[in-house]
């Protein structure tokens, strides 16, 4: 480079491009340091659903965590309903409990049951109730939400339209703590999703507590009541055109059994942003059994390879009632005409080559097909966004106590490290017309997490119904149930015993930056035999934004020497054999997860150590193995600095780290609407769990090795009142380090 000095003035742009960036590598090869590259503003609030073409954006040191009212003893007791955390009293409930800021995107509740609800915001209570809650023996059928201004339609929406469900999608931002409570617990059942973030990570507006005066913004709900509608502007829109979009479109003959290039776009970097078909009604069922494909920049597999019905979020295209909307979702719809069938997916998908996409004909006869899409530049850096991808998965045969996996990154498109984020699900959960199966769990696991960080109710709850949606059809910007007679007796043909549903996820989007493996129980005992298919929407690219950097093994007198492992309270190192909450332990007498053992310390004091960091890291994911028989573990975190292997300045606080409930909980269904709260109270055999604590920004940055400090701070909660305080202590098993990070390019 310095022998290039005084011919710099003289060269082309490029070779002075060309020398810059062989300067910058040597330098980087040296060990120089560079800039670290700033990941995407995070949109928070109402801004995740006014931002909602920032979807492919990676979310880095967000994460999103899903709890509910499941049984906590693997099976379906009461339907996954009214299992408890505690109760501050008959009317006061516990179901989430949550310490550190975050935001509530999202509440499910089967009817009107549980309400009044209590939302306690940063100390704050505000009850939230629907309107058939005044005499639940004789609901309302137009119910609302209440009160109504801070909680509108489409935000909200309740059994009446969703066919068994209370919806809520308001964001509700808490800075300190959120906690959630049921006024009654009969059918009290729930699942509720949550995100919280290192702090330092920016965000598209500062997290404020919520309160009732809090209104979502026109802007919003109309955006959201837009589903259905065209999401994008034309290109030859003015506003198009201001955006730079383009536009291309023709008709297609799909040839019998053969594969068929629509188009290869190479124009890039882009994003796409709308993709449509239209084809004539009486050809529909055929072509929603096609199969859509498309490559990403000349990748060897396709990132979406799914059949076009369930694609468009319907397992057929079989119009039973011949409604307008079969799907009437946000990202995607399917609209019936008098002669045609339009379907549009307004997904943003960027690419940075080139875009190749294709149809397969599995038909015998020719399908003719018009298509139209439109796509934009895309200008910001490459690393700030996934590619995203529709993996299909064919399930005939589920395995007897074995979730199906709907998607695992670890062995999709060649498998490795993925970061990105979940953002729905489309699936056929029968073929006969057989309702039951719904009885199945969703389980998501992330980032080598052993609990799953999303655990639901049910099958139809994840899909926003309730009660198996009573048989109905529904469909809403972010859930429904589009296809599927009530029962075979009831169905017109054998398509129309094609149950199908789908949930979206955009505000509530879950992220991962290691690896996602998405689980869904198949029945209440994963014991159901019908036929699943599957189509896990994400977003992802094939490189990590979150590196395990260390481990520290509690009872291992090596790993506790290495890490300068000090607790002169904790208890002696203890086995404790158990198991991880994954499913039933045993079906028809096999023991399907059998428990393991492990090592663990108890503490009412204090615990420091030292862990390994990555020094380039955007904050740090703590991930700790507990013994959950302990309720209600909660813990000030300091942080210091360590240099040569020694603690180098004062500690500072890092935050709270709490997990609130146990192994225990106490279960209430009483048989009637206003039956009295019930006190019974049930243990679970499953005492391992994994949590998470996330570090800020400003305390590990640039950091090689920091000084962990744990204070146990005891929660004297009793499962109800009067009921004697159980044994509460600070358990450890293991603790592991995560740094969040830019994804390499």
């Amino acid at each position: 480079f310095e022998a290039n000095r005084s011919r710099r003035l003289f060269c082309p742009m490029s070779l002075n491009l060309h020398m810059f960036r062989r300067a910058l590598l040597c330098l980087v090869l040296l060990g120089a340091p560079a800039a670290a590259e700033e990941p995407p503003v995070i949109p928070v609030g109402l801004d995740a659903y006014r931002l909602w073409e920032q979807w492919p954006y990676q979310r880095i040191g967000a994460r999103t965590y899903m709890r509910s009212t499941y049984d906590r003893r693997g099976g379906n007791e009461g339907a996954d309903a009214s299992h408890f955390l505690y109760l501050l009293a008959d009317d006061r409930n516990v179901t989430l409990d949550v310490q550190g800021p975050g935001v509530l995107y999202f509440a499910r509740y089967n009817h009107w049951h549980g309400s009044p609800w209590h939302y306690e915001v940063d100390g704050e209570d505000h009850i939230v109730q629907e309107s058939s809650t005044a005499n639940p023996n004789k609901p309302v059928p137009d119910s609302v939400f209440l009160p109504e201004k801070p909680f509108p339609n489409p935000l909200t929406s309740t059994w009446f339209v969703t066919r068994g469900a209370d919806l809520m999608w308001v964001p509700i931002p808490f800075e300190r703590s959120f906690r959630m409570a049921y006024s009654r617990t009969h059918y009290g059942t729930g699942y509720y999703i949550y995100q919280q973030y290192v702090p330092g990570a920016k965000f598209s507006r500062p997290i404020r507590s919520w309160k009732e005066t809090d209104t979502p913004g026109k802007d919003v709900l109309d955006l959201v009541a837009c589903a259905g509608s065209d999401l994008v502007p034309t290109a030859e829109s003015p506003e198009g055109r201001k955006l730079h979009i383009k536009g291309k479109g023709g008709s297609l003959l799909l040839p019998p059994n053969k594969t068929t290039a629509m188009v290869d776009l190479t124009e890039g970097p882009s994003m796409l942003r709308a993709l449509e078909f239209s084809i004539p009604r009486d050809r529909a069922i055929e072509f929603g059994r096609a199969r859509l494909r498309i490559v990403w920049d000349g990748s060897p597999r396709a990132s979406i390879d799914a059949p076009v019905a369930l694609f468009f979020g319907a397992g057929t295209l079989y119009n039973r009632d011949n409604r307008e909307y079969l799907v009437k979702a946000f990202p995607v719809n399917v609209r019936f005409d008098a002669e045609q069938v339009h379907l549009a997916c307004y997904f943003p998908m960027p690419f940075f080559r080139s875009a190749r996409i294709e149809l397969v004909n599995p038909a015998q006869t020719p399908l003719e097909v018009c298509w139209s899409l439109r796509y934009q530049p895309y200008k910001d850096p490459p690393s700030h966004v996934g590619y995203f991808h529709a993996t299909y998965r064919d399930h005939p045969n589920p395995e007897p106590g074995q979730d199906l996996v709907l998607l695992d990154t670890r062995d999709t498109e060649g498998g490795g490290d993925w970061s990105g984020q979940l953002v729905g699900t489309s699936w056929v959960f029968s073929d006969r017309a057989v309702l039951n199966t719904l009885e199945g769990d969703p389980r998501f696991f992330f980032d080598d997490s052993q609990t799953p960080q999303a655990q639901g109710t049910g099958t139809e709850e994840w899909g926003g119904g309730g009660d198996y949606w009573g048989g109905q059809n529904m469909t809403l910007p972010f859930a429904g149930h589009p296809t599927g007679a009530r029962s075979a007796k009831e169905a017109k043909n054998e398509e129309d015993k094609i149950e199908s549903a789908y949930r979206f996820l955009l505000a509530d989007l879950m992220p991962f930056g290691r690896n996602a493996v998405i689980r869904l129980e198949h029945g209440g005992l994963d014991d159901s035999t019908e036929h699943y298919q599957t189509v896990t929407y994400w977003y992802g690219v094939n490189r990590p934004s979150l590196i395990k950097t260390d481990e520290l093994k509690i009872g291992s007198a090596e790993s506790e020497r290495a890490h300068q492992y000090s607790s002169p309270e904790a208890s002696p190192p203890y086995e404790i054999t158990s198991r991880y909450e994954w499913g039933v332990d045993t079906l028809k007498g096999k023991e399907i997860y059998p428990a393991h053992a492990d090592l663990g310390r108890k503490t009412t004091g204090m615990s420091e150590f030292n862990l390994k960091l990555v020094a380039g890291n955007l904050g740090v994911l703590l991930r700790r193995k507990l013994d959950c028989q302990f309720p209600n573990q909660r813990a000030e975190v300091f942080v210091a600095k360590v240099k040569g292997g020694k603690v180098a300045g004062a500690f500072k606080p890092a935050g709270v780290w709490y997990l609130a409930g146990g192994n225990t909980c106490v279960y209430s269904n009483p048989k009637e609407e206003l039956g009295a709260t019930q006190h019974v109270v049930q243990t679970s055999n499953r005492r391992f769990r994994d949590d998470e604590f996330l570090i800020p920004r400003k305390l590990t940055s640039g950091q090689s090795e920091l000084r962990i400090r744990v204070r146990f701070t005891p929660v004297r909660i009793p499962l109800f009142p009067g009921e004697p305080l159980p044994e509460l202590a600070w358990t450890e098993l293991r603790y592991d380090a995560y740094c969040f990070v830019m994804p390499a390019l």
